[in-house]
């Protein structure tokens, strides 16, 4: 079995709904998320003989959905009140809501069903939150 590795990075803020403990309050992470392919063959085509895919190919998928939560407030539908809402939306934050708690265990999942919707073989997602504690979601 052949394996490649791509992995790119974004900053963003998010919060535990319910959570009781540090994690509850508002808070930002460097969130680092490396993505493994794999294949039981190589290419053969002339461009990229020898390759499970060219690296470009993965690093930009991944660096698109990086940038999609890139600086942004990441909360999880119904956890903030309609008033909150309009106040942040009022003073032009820029928020994406997930319908799911954002937590890294949850980000693993979401970036290998996204990077597997688009074609690529994916067997692995790793999302560090910090640079000792990483969740990971594999494939069977």
């Amino acid at each position: 079995m052949y394996l490649i590795r791509s992995e790119s990075s974004f900053d963003a803020a998010h919060f535990l709904k319910g959570y009781q403990g540090k994690c509850s309050n508002l808070h930002g992470h460097r969130w680092r998320v490396c993505c493994e392919l794999q294949s039981q063959t190589l290419r053969e085509d002339p461009q990229t003989e020898g390759m499970v895919l060219d690296f470009g190919e993965i690093k930009k998928v991944l660096k698109d959905l990086c940038d999609y939560l890139d600086h942004c407030l990441i909360y999880e539908r119904g956890s903030l009140r309609a008033k909150t809402l309009e106040a942040l939306q009022e003073e032009d934050f820029r928020m994406v809501e997930v319908p799911f708690r954002p937590t890294a265990e949850n980000f693993a999942r979401y970036f290998f069903d996204e990077i597997a919707s688009k074609g690529f073989p994916v067997s692995r997602v790793e999302v560090y939150e910090t640079p000792s504690n990483c969740a990971v979601y594999q494939g069977d």
